[in-house]
C-alpha cells in the first residue's frame, strides 16, 4: 500500500503533531510504501519571511528523523522539490467548481481565527488533493478533522476522470488514526495557531516549566480529584503505561495529591518519551549535508512518480507538445 501523508513547516512540531500523527507514520513505514512531504507551500498562507519557510522546512526534517523515520523505508521530502504539484494543482482547479472549496471547514474555521482570507488559503484544498493525488496515493492517515480534505481529493479525481473520461487519478482512501484529541496547555485542542503546544525538543526546564502552566481547576491537595477531566492526566494517559495509567488515577481518586505533583509524573514522562530523540536530533543537526542528502533522495524518487502522473494527466488534456491525439 502506498501511504501519503504531509506535515505544515509552519513552526516548531509539538507534542500533538507527534501523538496525533508522527507516531502512526513511523509505525506505517515498516510495512508499507511511505510518502511522506514537508508541506513549505502550505506554510506560504501564513508565514512571509524566507529565512524562517527556510528554517522551519529544515526542522521539520530534522524531527522526523531523530524520532525514528528511516530513510530506506519512507520518503522524506519537501513539498516545492517536486514542483509538478503545482501544475496539477492548477489543472485540478480547472475542473473543480467554486461550491466545493466553499464548504471547506477548515477555511472557515482559520478565517474566524483571524487568518488573512488569501486565494492561498482558500484554494488550500486543491494543493493538498494534488499533493495526494500526484503520488497515487492508496491511503492517507488523518485524523476526523482532517477527513474533510481527503474526500474532496476524492471529488476532484473523480472530476478529473469523468471530465477527460478517464481513470488517470486514483482515487485515495482515509485511514483513521487513533482519533487522539491531545489537549493543550489551555484544554483546547493542542495547535500552533492557539498557542498552546508544548514544543517537541525544548530543553527539559523550558518544556518543564511550559507543563507546570497547564490549566487546571482550583480543586484543593487533600480533595479527590476526577481524572477523566484533568488536561494534565489527558496528556499522562498518552504517554504512561497501562499501569502508569492506573496507578495515577487511583491517586486522583484518593485525594491528597495536588496538580502540582501530576504536572511533575508528566514532565517526566515527556522526558523520558523525547529526551533519547532530542539528543539524535542535536547530532543530526551537526551535520546538515546528510539531512540535506535524505531530502534531495527522497524527493528524486517522489518526482518520478510524480512526472509519470502529469505525463499521462498532460497528454489527455492536450498539454504534450508533439502529440496529436485528435480522432
Amino acid at each position: 500500500m502506498r501511504v501519503l501523508s504531509g506535515i505544515q513547516s509552519n513552526g516548531k512540531l509539538h507534542l500533538g503533531n507527534y501523538l496525533g500523527a508522527i507516531t502512526q507514520h513511523i509505525e506505517l513505514q515498516d510495512a508499507n510504501e511511505c510518502f511522506f512531504f514537508i508541506a513549505n507551500y502550505h506554510a506560504l498562507t501564513t508565514i512571509h519571511d524566507g529565512n524562517i519557510v527556510r528554517g522551519y522546512a529544515h526542522d521539520v526534517a530534522l524531527d522526523y528523523l531523530a524520532l525514528g523515520l528511516d530513510p530506506s523505508k519512507a520518503a522524506l521530502f519537501r513539498q516545492t522539490d517536486v514542483p509538478e504539484v503545482t501544475e496539477l494543482t492548477w489543472i485540478l482547479s480547472t475542473v473543480t467548481g467554486k461550491g466545493l472549496l466553499d464548504r471547506a471547514t477548515s477555511y472557515k474555521d482559520k478565517t474566524a481565527k483571524g487568518l488573512s482570507a488569501s486565494m492561498g488559503l482558500f484554494c488550500y484544498p486543491i494543493l493538498m488533493a494534488a499533493d495526494i493525488l500526484i503520488y497515487r496515493s492508496d491511503i492517507v492517515p488523518v485524523g476526523k478533522d482532517q477527513t474533510q480534505h481527503v474526500e474532496m481529493a476524492q471529488d476532484m479525481a473523480a472530476y478529473f476522470n469523468n471530465t477527460y473520461n478517464s481513470d488517470i487519478l486514483k482515487r485515495p482512501e482515509v485511514r483513521l488514526n487513533d482519533a487522539r484529541v491531545v489537549p493543550g496547555v489551555d484544554g483546547q485542542k493542542m495547535s500552533k495557531s492557539y498557542g498552546n503546544t508544548i514544543n517537541l525538543f525544548d530543553p527539559p526546564k523550558p518544556t518543564r516549566k511550559r507543563i507546570m502552566s497547564i490549566k487546571t481547576d482550583s480543586t484543593p491537595v487533600d480533595d479527590p480529584k476526577d481524572p477523566d477531566n484533568c488536561n494534565v492526566f489527558a496528556l499522562y494517559r498518552l504517554l504512561a503505561t497501562p499501569e502508569e495509567t492506573h496507578d495515577l488515577a487511583e491517586r486522583y481518586r484518593a485525594g491528597g495529591m495536588g496538580y502540582g505533583e501530576a504536572k511533575g509524573l508528566l514532565a517526566e514522562a515527556v522526558e523520558r518519551t523525547l529526551g533519547p530523540a532530542r539528543e539524535r536530533r542535536i547530532e543530526l543537526a551537526a551535520d546538515p549535508d546528510y539531512v540535506e542528502d535524505v531530502l534531495r533522495t527522497s524527493s528524486a524518487k517522489a518526482r518520478t512518480v510524480a512526472a509519470n502522473v502529469m505525463e499521462q494527466v498532460r497528454d489527455v488534456c492536450g498539454l504534450n507538445v508533439g502529440k496529436d491525439t485528435h480522432r
